[in-house]
């Protein structure tokens, strides 16, 4: 036999050119990943990496947009009768002057002031009901955010800045103002 036979009978075994070709990258199943896979692993896991912060990001915006609807909710919830009971102040203010304007001496309206008596006691019960509270500031000293100093004057004996007089019931709902008392404050001097 030939050198060129012997040749042709052996198995030829290939051998790697370089040795970065023998260290291909692998997927998650183990399987090679073609020239340039390492990059692309990288770039898949960034990618990855990007989708979860977006995600996160879209579920605590989804949280905020949730906790904002219920804060408003309850606002409204809270604040619904405003209009509502501010028309009906007017009504315990004509029902406070009516009692004003009487006398208990006269027996022929005595009946009808106790009437008009009831009927303001059961307003300004429902009206607390639902959270609304009378602010009559008379002796306190003057808050400019519950009070509206209609006139100033001198007083003996008062100190400055004290509400001497209220014309008018000041109201709140569940805390915030609905009308401000419509004071006279004592001044100095």
């Amino acid at each position: 036999m030939s050198e060129q036979d012997k040749q042709d009978q052996e198995p030829v075994i290939p051998t790697p050119a370089s040795a970065a070709e023998s260290t291909t990258a692998v997927d998650d199943a183990g399987n090679p990943l073609p020239a340039g896979g390492a990059d692309l692993a990288a770039r898949v896991a960034e990618l990855e990496a990007q989708v979860k912060d977006v995600q996160l990001r879209a579920q605590a915006e989804i949280q905020n947009i949730q906790k904002r609807a219920e804060r408003d909710a309850e606002s409204a919830r809270k604040f619904a009768l405003e209009r509502f009971a501010s028309s009906l102040l007017e009504v315990v203010d004509n029902l406070e002057r009516a009692l004003e304007s009487t006398s208990d001496d006269n027996e022929a309206t005595r009946g009808l002031m106790e009437g008009v008596a009831l009927t303001h006691k059961q307003l300004v019960d429902a009206l607390k009901r639902f959270s609304v509270e009378p602010v009559d500031p008379a002796g306190q000293p003057f808050n400019p955010e519950l009070h509206q100093a209609v006139s100033m004057q001198p007083v003996a004996g008062v100190a400055p800045n004290t509400v001497t007089a209220v014309l008018a019931k000041g109201y709140t709902l569940n805390g915030r103002l609905l009308r401000p008392a419509m004071v006279m404050v004592a001044t100095a001097g």
